[in-house]
């Protein structure tokens, strides 16, 4: 077997006897692989047919040392590479005729693949996203905290919880969610699987919401966290994003994490406040084809 050497499969099962593993090896960097390959690997039949995704693994020694997947939506999740091996990823999906949207991975793997991109296909990639990784140390709840309390959503609120995950997006500049919701896709949207927290008033009127995903691997990703702009800086989040992280501890979770924006000083204070402690950047780069309107001028 080649070093470098990756092997693709659209077999998500016969994937996971691989790789599950190595994912499972490390749950707080792996969050988003875990999460997205469940999904993935949920869908019927049917649905893999129609809009296969890819999954990738790469081996040496006998062991797995990085992993792809490939949505059918053209997201491109990686686990970390070095700069070599991100070209040599780069050239085999070309190759193959893999044309990725956009790729998320770690800080450094996100702009060696970006990089190694923009050599093989001439395009530019462009950064449309970057976050800081928080994990949790020792849920420390909000002293003190709003009058109210948690409750976890049911059926009946799903109007609400539907409203408040479009104007998240909104805020957020989430064009593809907003999309799949505005499409009645909510159960194709990456909140469809999620579970919900309110923070209620004492009257039961619901002024924050916490999504929380399912335990996998023993991780569980608390995203989105959302308070409507007019009911801010009063400690709302911080309490719903509390119960959502103690609901996680409760339902098994070894490790709780979840994703912020650098550019908000005031949530990366905030989950600190409550325990959470950075441990990683992330960050995406849009992919064009070398065919595509992004292509860049190869003279």
């Amino acid at each position: 077997m080649l070093p470098d050497d990756w092997h693709l499969t659209q077999d998500a099962d016969d994937f996971l006897a691989r790789a599950g593993d190595f994912l499972r090896s490390r749950p707080v960097l792996h969050n988003t692989p875990l999460t997205d390959i469940e999904r993935l690997r949920n869908r019927t039949a049917a649905e893999r047919a129609a809009a296969p995704a890819v999954f990738g693994l790469l081996e040496s020694g006998g062991e797995v040392r990085a992993i792809l997947y490939l949505t059918p939506r053209g997201r491109l999740g990686l686990t970390p590479l070095g700069a070599e091996r991100a070209d040599v990823l780069a050239a085999r999906l070309t190759g193959l005729g893999h044309f990725p949207a956009d790729v998320i991975a770690d800080h450094d793997t996100a702009g060696a693949f970006a990089e190694a991109w923009r050599r093989h296909t001439g395009t530019a990639p462009v950064p449309f996203w970057r976050t800081h990784l928080y994990r949790l140390g020792t849920l420390t709840p909000p002293r003190p905290r709003p009058e109210g309390r948690g409750r976890r959503t049911g059926a009946e609120d799903r109007e609400q919880v539907v409203r408040w995950c479009r104007e998240f997006c909104v805020d957020v500049g989430e064009r593809s969610s907003i999309e799949l919701i505005d499409a009645g896709s909510w159960d194709e949207s990456r909140f469809g699987d999620r579970h919900f927290t309110f923070w209620e008033t004492p009257d039961g009127a619901p002024v924050s919401m916490a999504a929380a995903t399912s335990v996998v691997g023993g991780m569980v990703r608390v995203d989105p966290v959302y308070t409507p702009a007019r009911l801010r800086g009063r400690g709302y989040a911080g309490a719903v994003t509390a119960e959502a992280s103690s609901a996680a501890l409760a339902a098994g979770a070894t490790e709780v994490v979840l994703f912020t924006d650098p550019d908000n000083p005031t949530s990366n204070a905030l989950y600190q406040r409550l325990g959470y402690v950075h441990v990683a950047d992330f960050a995406g780069y849009r992919l064009a084809r070398p065919d595509g309107p992004n292509a860049a001028d190869r003279g």
